[in-house]
């Protein structure tokens, strides 16, 4: 096992090293960057003191100095002009867009978009889990027909339409705003047991939002997964030799149709990241969602390249999780292993 964790370490820094610099040189592909562009704009305007200052930061950054150079210099391997350090080091760089490094751009972000898609995650397990089970064992009955429509609904809706449906509704039928992650009040202050509550109310419809079409499809899988675990042998044997038919069910069929969504637990997070941006927009979350597609728009070199590479870290993070847990839920896979 520790062989295992050792070979998927070494893995995991590989590939972020990958990433890294496909991160680095595709958000260098287009022509200029923040500052260059600033320039331009700035000397059309003649403000001959804000030019200066722009130049001063691409020096202060080595902007000037060729991507190669520059990348080692993110990355923290080189050292950057005036003792710069890199992302190894812990400083993850300036955002020029915000004028201000970029761990106090994404401070609360990041965190905060952790949060919800952990709440999205249990949300869409606790819901489809269930649902999936009644459905498969009780086929072409009136709840299996009513769990494949509220599937299909789910399926079709796109996420960022429900989000404006329910801050419309919420606030006709209610009078109540549903944006943000907790009260405008508590913007900017301290956290207390006050301003936690009122996360966690807020909390809900992002969750419910989010995650339905994940639930709706996961409820889909899990229904075929369970229906074709259903029909093999080894299942009926079971229930033969006297096994209940709940524990049967739970020890040998379920067991085998979750491998393929922990296989999955990989690409999950940051697919809800990814995909959660113009749900994010709509009511107003304070997650890194909204922060990468602005980073990305005004080419702020430092700031989209620390949320590309937060994701990256998820998504390895994310098939470790899955590799490990496969491992105890799957014999077949630790035989194999330690082969």
């Amino acid at each position: 096992m520790i062989r295992f964790l050792l070979r998927r370490i070494v893995t995991m820094a590989v590939t972020l090293l990958i990433i890294s610099a496909l991160v680095f040189f595709i958000i260098k592909l287009p022509p200029g960057d923040f500052l260059t562009n600033q320039i331009a704009e700035l000397r059309a305007q003649g403000e001959s003191a804000s030019i200066a200052k722009a130049e001063f930061l691409i020096r202060q950054y080595g902007l000037d100095k060729p991507a190669w150079q520059q990348y080692l210099v993110w990355l923290g391997v080189m050292p950057g002009p005036n003792g710069l350090s890199g992302l190894l080091q812990g400083d993850w760089g300036w955002s020029f867009e915000y004028d201000k490094p970029v761990v106090d751009v994404v401070g609360d972000a990041v965190w905060l978009t952790l949060l919800v898609n952990l709440a999205v995650v249990i949300f869409i397990h606790l819901i489809a889990i269930p649902i999936a089970i009644y459905s498969a064992t009780r086929q072409y009955s009136i709840g299996d027909y009513i769990a494949t429509f509220i599937g299909y609904i789910g399926l079709a809706t796109p996420s960022f339409l429900l989000a404006l449906i329910l801050l419309y509704y919420m606030n006709r039928w209610f009078g109540i705003s549903i944006g943000g992650l907790y009260d405008p009040q508590y913007a900017g202050e301290p956290w207390s047991w006050p301003k936690i509550q009122s996360l966690l109310s807020h909390l809900v419809v992002p969750t419910v939002v989010i995650g339905l079409g994940g639930t709706a499809a996961m409820i889909r899988r899990m229904r075929a997964n369970l229906l074709d675990e259903l029909g093999k042998q080894y299942y009926v044997t079971a229930k033969a030799k006297g096994l209940g038919p709940t524990k049967a069910l739970l020890k040998y069929p379920f067991r085998m149709s979750l491998n393929p969504f922990i296989a999955d637990i990989g690409n999950l997070l940051p697919q809800l990241v990814s995909g959660s941006v113009l749900v994010s927009l709509v009511l107003s979350l304070p997650t890194v969602g909204p922060i990468l597609l602005s980073s990305l728009k005004s080419q702020d070199q430092f700031l989209a390249g620390f949320i590309l590479m937060f994701v990256a870290v998820l998504t390895v993070v994310g098939m470790l999780v899955s590799d490990l847990l496969l491992a105890w839920l799957d014999p077949r896979i630790r035989i194999g292993g330690a082969r």
